[in-house]
């Protein structure tokens, strides 16, 4: 049985999540549409990341077994045939070894998240930016999420509703900058705890608008409590942007 592996992005502003889900419109029931379409198989994809309601993508990667082996070509053209009307785009797609698995072979997931930092509202950016009106100082942020690398107990920024098994990550990227009218933070892990990068995001936020100390976060890190975290940033300017596999 062939094995391919798709690299794919998403707006996931229409979706509940990557996830499927009856009766709800997710990516993962686009693509697995767009698969019977084409080849006439009922499949069930694997995922690198199970993105939330509203997270978008620009470098998924999911793990596509057919029972027929097609040039890869054909199934990239071929699903992106059958997605016109979806907001799912297949970019890239090549067979895989057997054992390789989207999920279970990564050893590294990068996500960005975007800030659209001035008094005007979005306009063509709309529901893939969150609007932070008030100024942000990017520095100051940046020296807050430096306390967060490493390997720690983030309970913290843990959503309560996570179902991973510790709480324990080593968070590799922490980066914060500012472009233009955007403020960009990138974090770069093996993997992440539910809406962690969310949390973190948000947390972060109260440092740029002056509101929290830069040593606050590592505080708050080390009171492994998730009452201590600030909120919760909004999906819409979360991006996966990439997964890497040794």
């Amino acid at each position: 049985m062939p094995r391919y592996r798709l690299t794919i992005e998403y707006d996931g502003s229409g979706y509940n999540g990557f996830q499927a889900q009856a009766g709800q419109p997710t990516v993962q029931g686009a693509l697995e549409a767009a698969v019977t379409a084409f080849s006439g198989e009922t499949v069930r994809i694997a995922a690198a990341g199970r993105t939330d309601t509203g997270v978008h993508a620009t470098g998924q990667v999911v793990g596509l077994d057919l029972s027929k082996s097609w040039p890869a070509r054909t199934v990239m053209n071929a699903l992106n045939a059958h997605m016109v009307h979806e907001a799912v785009s297949v970019l890239d797609c090549a067979e895989a070894e057997p054992e390789w698995h989207a999920r279970f072979s990564a050893t590294g997931r990068s996500y960005l998240y975007r800030i659209l930092n001035r008094p005007g509202r979005p306009a063509l950016d709309r529901g893939r930016v969150w609007h932070v009106k008030k100024p942000l100082d990017a520095g100051a942020m940046h020296a807050a999420a430096q306390g967060l690398i490493g390997l720690h107990d983030f309970t913290t920024f843990r959503d309560v509703n996570c179902q991973s098994k510790s709480p324990l990550k080593t968070l590799d990227v922490a980066r914060v900058e500012r472009a233009g009218e955007e403020v960009h933070l990138t974090f770069e892990a093996r993997s992440f705890l539910h809406r962690q990068v969310r949390s973190m995001t948000g947390t972060l936020v109260e440092v740029g608008l002056g509101r929290w100390e830069v040593g606050d976060v590592a505080r708050a890190l080390e009171a492994r409590d998730r009452a201590a975290c600030g909120p919760v940033a909004p999906s819409d300017g979360l991006y996966l942007t990439g997964v890497r596999y040794d």
